[in-house]
Parts: C-alpha cells; structure tokens; sequence
C-alpha cells in the first residue's frame, strides 16, 4: 500500500499548480485596461497572441510574461516546498490549469506560454531549446502554432538525450510531464493542425476573425 503522507506533497502541488495556472492574466489584464472580454475578439484565446489583436503590444507582452511566469512559479514554489516530485506535478497542473481554469467554466488557453515557463523552471536547458525550436520555426515558416508544435514536440526527446542539472535532472520524469504538457498543446491546437494541412492557418501577423485560429 502506497504511503499516504508521501502522497500529500504531490496532492497539494497539483491542486496549488492548477489553481495558480488557473489565473487567466489575458483575461483581467484586458478588462483592467478597457478593452472588454478578449474572449469575444479574434480567436477568443485568452492568450498573448490574441490579446494582440487588440493592438495592444504591451499588454500583450505582459500577458506573455504573466502566463509564463505563473507555469514557472508554481513549479518553482512547489520544488522549493516539496521537492522535485512534486514540482513536476506542479508543473503539469499548471498547464492544465491554464488549459481549462475552474474560473471561466474550464475554457482557457492554449498552454503555449505556461508549457514553455514550466520547462524553463525545470531545466532551464531544456526550456531554452523549446523557445530556441519556437523562435527558429516561428521565423522561418511564420507560422506561431506549427513553431509551438514543434518546440514541444522536441521537449521530451532533448529530455532523454539531454544530461544537465536543475530542479529536475533531464530523463524519464521529466520527459514524462514534458510529454504530457505536448499532449495538451497539440490538443489544443487540433483546429491549427487541420488548418496547416489544408493550407488555412494565418501566418503571424495575420488575423482570422473566426474562433479556435
């Protein structure tokens, strides 16, 4: 029988990283600022990107760097409390949270940002690779998703072949919840998969009106 008071740490990790992934900064930062609910402009994303769309490039970097910062927060208090395990449980509830948050009836984000903050706060090695894929793709098919598919998708692969200190050791833990985060974000991002298949998918700096782009 497994040890209960071994599993409270990882308990209330999950529950803190959900929770503080939950807060959907894209949300309030644009309500603060005037500009209404941007879930009714653009894509309705409550992320960087389509808060953007209101023209508003700082509040846009802001929400870049809150929603990376709460990923990276809540796998840094987590492991600073509670150790690596639960880190990386915080890691992966953080993502979650940001994808589904209890406070806008489990409809969120996409995980672009809180993914690429927890990777950073796990091993700033492996997270630096994930924005370097992100930034080369980005500029070379100016295509945000497909570069945001694409730097996940190599995260779990530089886990296994990376070996370098942080808060987690690059292996199979830490490529388990890097594997688990790319799961949600290609989930999330089904509507752009079909969309770059068929030949649809704006380009950055490009806008579609319609939802999900």
């Amino acid at each position: 029988m497994a040890d209960s008071t071994a599993l409270w740490p990882l308990i209330i990790a999950v529950i803190g990283g959900y929770l503080l992934g939950s807060v959907p900064f894209g949300v309030v930062l644009t309500r603060m600022a005037g500009l209404g609910d941007v879930r009714r402009i653009g894509s309705g994303n409550i992320g960087a990107t389509n808060v953007l769309r209101t023209g508003n490039k700082p509040l846009a970097l802001a929400t870049l760097i809150l929603d990376s910062g709460k990923g990276a927060a809540a796998t840094l208090i987590a492991g600073a409390l509670l150790g690596p395990g639960a880190a990386i449980a915080a890691a992966g509830a953080s993502v979650l949270g940001h994808l589904f948050p209890v406070w806008l009836g489990f409809k969120g984000g996409k995980g672009v940002a809180t993914g690429l903050g927890v990777l950073l706060a796990l091993n700033w090695q492996i997270g630096l690779i994930a924005c370097a894929i992100w930034l080369l793709v980005a500029l070379v098919t100016r295509f945000s998703s497909l570069a945001a598919l694409s730097a996940f998708a190599a995260a779990p692969v530089a886990c296994l072949l990376l070996a370098s200190p942080g808060l987690a050791t690059p292996g199979p833990a830490m490529a388990g919840v890097a594997l688990f985060v790319a799961v949600l974000v290609f989930i999330r991002h089904r509507g752009n998969i079909r969309r770059l298949l068929d030949g649809t998918e704006p380009r950055i700096g490009r806008t579609s009106d319609k939802p999900g782009r």
